[in-house]
């Protein structure tokens, strides 16, 4: 593997969520809870009838208590061929790692938007096209 030209950093910002497209969102819930064992929780239209997937036991505000293990969900596919499977990096400041996507090259997708109970969230665009997510958790 390549030598990393970043310099060492003592905080890394890990991936906490993961998110895929379903076309039939009840038969991707019975795929892995039968599969896999996940448990699965259908929330309602004012979250885009997202599914949580549960991949992990958790702590009361949902965190994984097993380090190196993270939860995500389902969202409704469309016909936008720009759907596809995501994840998530937590970052403790959600504006200066906007400027950092930019100045590395990435492009920002969207505003920043609050999710109530969890935190900020944005989306961008790395150097190769891939669609990722970051979140400020409250």
């Amino acid at each position: 593997m390549p030598k990393s030209t970043t310099p060492y950093r003592n905080c890394m910002n890990p991936v906490v969520h993961f998110e895929m497209p379903a076309e039939d969102r009840k038969r991707m819930i019975r795929f892995y809870e039968s599969v896999f064992g996940w448990q699965t929780k259908q929330l309602g239209p004012e979250m885009g009838e997202f599914v949580l997937a549960t991949t992990t036991k958790s702590d009361g505000e949902q965190n994984p208590k097993k380090p190196g293990t993270i939860n995500g969900g389902f969202y409704q596919k469309t016909d936008d061929l720009s759907q596809t499977t995501t994840v998530t990096i937590q970052v403790d400041n959600i504006t200066e790692h906007r400027k950092k996507v930019e100045t590395a090259g990435g492009k920002l997708s969207g505003d920043i938007m609050d999710i109530p109970g969890v935190g900020s969230f944005a989306s961008f665009f790395d150097t190769e096209g891939n669609r990722v997510n970051m979140i400020q958790p409250h």
